[in-house]
């Protein structure tokens, strides 16, 4: 779109922060205000489209919660009361607080930060902090589908893969919210429809993309993983099974120990080299599994057998078929999610057809990792997307890997017109990193650096992060014995153990843009109470609390020192390839954002966190910000950009390095790198040639390139892990049998717990909820984020609040005749642990097993720049107040998330709704806090935009 007229002097090119999506965005300035925003044409993620979140960025820059200088408390915290203060009694402060911290031990700072802050450099300053308590948001998002994707193929979806839209016949959506991926989404699911693909939403409420979807699978929550386990049983029955690529590319053929009451029960058998075994059919002998392909053996999937040691194996698939067969048959399965038999079994022969029948082929010369020559890429043209629909239940992880487990039986996995994972995925399983291992808290004293990565994917037990007994090292429990494979940590349990004081006690939390005092948390009564607490002597429980932030926010509001932070539009960043990764499908990308507009225009003194960062580092003389000389290593944000290498050749950005700008990847710091990525349109992008795009788990022309970029450490096959061998020494644990160092404590509802949910074959158990609420709450109640708004962010956003200034309860009409319930009523919405009473809106496009709402909208009286009569905090409500945080099991209380990593179990909530007495239109609990005195002189009639 070719863009003229007066009403810009200039433009710059960036990336949104609307929401994850990172699109590339043209800003146009006038008289140093922005006037417009666009998405960018040349940019890979987007291609020019921008959705109302990014149009609406103004709106954020010119909020009237933003905040103008540091704030230091002067009242009790939630009251409101803070004075202003300067930026260098500020970062005095700051840096007395975290001295006084470190010195008492390093662990007691936590340091906790939102969606998409430079994960890999905030981790690396938290270590230099010499703290282990960091982590992001991933625990209460996604970390279940992440995980389940990285030790099953490597990679995953959002950030790790996407599919392949241009040759995709047959998508299925599973439990994605309408913000999610939003703009490549339309992008794609609008080519794959135009082209005569099938598109299938698998969801309990039909919405957003679902309104375009060619079938919609209103699914009970919590039962997903049911229902892949019938289409599996399908495929099965019907040989729909892609038996050649399980063969190569999968564990399933691999024998497994059946040796109950014994070490090395449920362990893939193998030989004095280590290497695991099958039994090759055509010799009738057992023979090592990394011989399949050279040899061209012909493994059994099923049957039972006896090795020279007298050992009796079973091939991994043989155990899952009869698993399928017995317990997951379509009428088995109807029964527990409401889906009919008889479209289970069409949906599963549908796509199977497609996979196996309906194949499609790209011309292509490439080689294999085993040497052989093929003349080009055989797709099976079904691909598959899951997020948090799916991640935040109680049985999420096991429910997230039925998926990829079929996505093997159809071969699905990295060819055309199936799933693509996004460069640098996928990753060697047995290579992914590991949280740096520490057996006590002493290990890491005052001046040391904890060498990270803070977090990773164990293997066995003996990485966990558990002192001597057992306990936890991390404050939030992630890689305890309770949250094993906590590969994002959980950042949902950081303010509640430190209210506890369990594992130990913290001085200083720290948060960076996450709103953990409201819809980044639940039980919100809870977690604010735990924020005010005071000991006898009236000290705070949680003594510090330093908030980094752009809004005025409820987070904010309940801190002790506040950071201003810059916004999006004013401050240089990176989206690295060293996070979760801004890539296409076909080619590694990343990108910056560049100041645009000078907030010190607007009257605001503010820093962005990088820069505070920096000069924090310096005061505290943090190893890593210090030459050896003793003398300052940084200048400052941008000089850290470029020179920072958290390894050789390595930084935070991969286009333009070297001296001389001419190497990508790898190279010395480029001291033009930022403006070669301004005069880029801010991104960077390789696109591979075409012989690497896919087969990427076996291509050796990628790997080897891969390899020399850094991305792997070795040209060899990923062997995708039909089976989970990693679980099965978790379970072996449990029993007691397992001969590694690390032993769980003698807790029999932990070793039950270790026992009966660490298969190493997905299966589906109902969500903890069920058994705790039962009957009384008949109803799953989960929430959503529209398609308009991201999180808490937006809903301030005077464009964006157009749209929805409150939120309401959906419900199935059905469902309301039955409680008699009408259109628009009040109502009461109880689970175990409280009630919110709110408006019920009846639709038939909510499954009548399920309430929803959306995220976020309903806000804490005082916050976000809204003035006292908004609609947001009176008739909005937010949902989070009635989610527990904690479950009791076998009388025990436990943080609630799945047992394998933690995952907040946002969506097991269960509750009953009936019709409030009062229909007064008033929302309850609500919450006040005293605005800031500048942020009220900002409210006007009509908020108006004037460039």
């Amino acid at each position: 779109m070719d863009i003229g007229g007066s009403f810009y002097d200039r433009k710059a090119y960036s990336t949104c922060y609307m929401c994850a999506c990172r699109c590339g965005i043209e800003v146009y300035v006038r008289n140093g205000k922005v006037t417009y925003i666009k998405g960018n044409d040349l940019h890979p993620t987007n291609r020019g489209v921008l959705c109302a979140k990014g149009s609406s960025g103004i709106m954020k820059e010119y909020s009237p919660a933003r905040l103008r200088k540091p704030l230091l408390r002067v009242g009790p915290r939630g009251s409101g009361q803070f004075k202003e203060i300067e930026w260098e009694e500020a970062l005095e402060i700051a840096t007395k607080w975290l001295e006084e911290a470190r010195r008492k031990g390093p662990h007691r700072i936590a340091f906790f930060t939102g969606r998409d802050q430079m994960q890999a450099i905030n981790s690396w300053f938290a270590g230099q902090l010499g703290t282990i308590n960091w982590a992001a948001h991933g625990g209460f998002c996604s970390v279940n589908i992440a995980a389940s994707g990285l030790y099953s193929i490597g990679g995953s979806f959002w950030e790790f893969g996407e599919a392949d839209f241009e040759n995709t016949k047959y998508f299925m959506l599973i439990g994605v919210a309408e913000d999610h991926s939003s703009n490549p989404f339309k992008l794609g699911i609008q080519e794959m429809k135009r082209k005569g693909g099938k598109f299938v939403v698998v969801n309990p409420v039909r919405w957003g993309y679902g309104a375009v979807a060619d079938e919609w699978v209103p699914i009970k929550p919590g039962t997903d993983g049911a229902f892949f386990l019938g289409i599996m049983h399908v495929l099965f029955k019907y040989n729909l099974v892609n038996w050649e690529f399980l063969k190569e590319y999968t564990n399933a053929p691999w024998l497994v120990i059946c040796a109950p009451g014994t070490s090395v029960d449920g362990l893939f058998y193998r030989n004095a080299e280590g290497k695991p075994m099958v039994f090759d059919r055509k010799s009738g002998t057992f023979k090592p599994a990394d011989r399949i392909v050279p040899e061209n053996l012909d493994p059994a999937f099923i049957g039972e057998f006896v090795t020279p040691e007298g050992l009796k194996v079973r091939p991994a698939f043989d155990i899952f078929a009869e698993r399928l067969v017995r317990d997951y048959s379509p009428e088995k399965v109807e029964k527990i999610t409401g889906i009919p038999a008889k479209d289970i079994e069409r949906i599963a022969k549908e796509m199977g057809t497609i996979a196996l029948y309906h194949p499609i082929e790209i011309p292509c010369e490439w080689t294999d990792v085993w040497g052989r020559k093929h003349t080009k890429f055989v797709g099976r043209p079904v691909s598959f997307h899951m997020m948090r629909g799916v991640a935040s239940h109680s049985n999420g992880f096991q429910t997230a890997r039925t998926v990829f487990l079929l996505m093997m039986m159809l071969g699905v996995v990295d060819v055309p017109g199936g799933f693509l994972n996004k460069p640098p995925y996928p990753k060697h399983i047995e290579d992914l990193p590991k949280p740096y291992k520490i057996n006590s808290l002493d290990d890491i004293k005052y001046g040391d650096v904890y060498p990270g990565p803070h977090l990773g994917y164990p293997q066995n037990p003996d990485d966990l992060l558990v002192d001597e007994k057992g306990n936890p090292l991390r404050i939030d429990w992630a890689y305890s014995w309770w949250f094993p494979l906590a590969a994002h940590g959980c950042i949902q349990n950081v303010i509640p153990a430190a209210y506890q004081k369990n594992p130990y006690e913290i001085d200083v939390l720290m948060i960076y843009m996450a709103n953990m005092a409201w819809n980044s948390s639940q039980n919100i009564p809870y977690i604010l109470e735990a924020l005010t607490a005071t000991d006898p002597s009236g000290n705070y429980v949680i003594p510090k609390i330093i908030t980094i932030d752009a809004f005025y926010s409820e987070q904010v509001a309940y801190s002790d020192l506040v950071l201003p932070d810059a916004t999006y539009l004013e401050q240089w960043f990176a989206l690295s390839l060293l996070d979760r990764p801004p890539s296409a499908v076909d080619g590694p990308v990343d990108a910056i954002r560049q100041p645009i507009v000078d907030p010190k225009q607007m009257g605001y003194d503010v820093k962005p966190w990088g820069e505070v960062m920096v000069e924090l580092g310096w005061r505290l003389k943090l190893p890593g910000f210090v030459n050896p000389d003793g003398s300052r290593k940084y200048q400052d944000w941008k000089d850290f950009l470029i020179n920072w290498q958290p390894r050789p050749g390595v930084g935070a950005l991969a286009g333009w390095r070297g001296k001389k700008g001419d190497k990508h990847f790898v190279g010395e710091p480029n001291p033009n790198q930022l403006e070669m990525y301004v005069k880029n349109k801010g991104f960077f992008y390789y696109r591979l040639p075409l012989n690497m795009r896919f087969y990427r788990h076996a291509n050796k022309d990628y790997q080897e390139w891969a390899v020399s970029v850094g991305f792997l450490k070795k040209v060899a096959p990923i062997i995708f892990n039909f089976y989970l061998e990693t679980l099965q020494t978790f379970r072996l644990a449990g029993m007691g049998l397992w001969n590694g160092k690390n032993q769980p404590p003698n807790d029999p509802i932990l070793r039950e717990r270790l026992v009966k949910y660490f298969d190493p074959l997905p299966f589906w158990y109902p969500p903890f909820e069920e058994e705790v609420s039962g009957d009384q709450y008949p109803l799953y109640a989960f929430t959503q984020r529209p398609q308009w708004m991201y999180h808490s962010w937006d809903s301030q956003n005077a464009w964006l609040r157009q749209i929805s200034t409150r939120n309401y309860l959906y419900m199935n009409p059905k469902t309301a005749e039955k409680l008699g319930i009408k259109h628009l009523d009040w109502v009461w919405v109880e689970s175990r642990i409280g009630k919110v009473k709110c408006q019920v809106f009846l639709t038939e496009t909510t499954e009548p097993n399920s309430v929803w709402t959306w995220n976020a909208i309903g806000k804490m009286q005082g916050t976000w720049g809204l003035k006292p009569e908004a609609e947001e905090g009176h008739e909005g409500f937010l949902l989070n107040h009635v989610i527990p945080h904690s479950i009791r099991i076998g009388g025990k209380e436990i943080y609630y998330g799945d047992p394998i990593t933690g995952h907040l179990a946002w969506f097991d909530t269960k509750v009953r709704v009936y019709k409030a007495e009062d229909q007064t239109p008033e929302t309850y609990p609500q919450f006040k806090v005293e605005p800031l005195p500048y942020i009220k002189e900002r409210w006007v009639e009509v908020l108006r935009y004037k460039p």
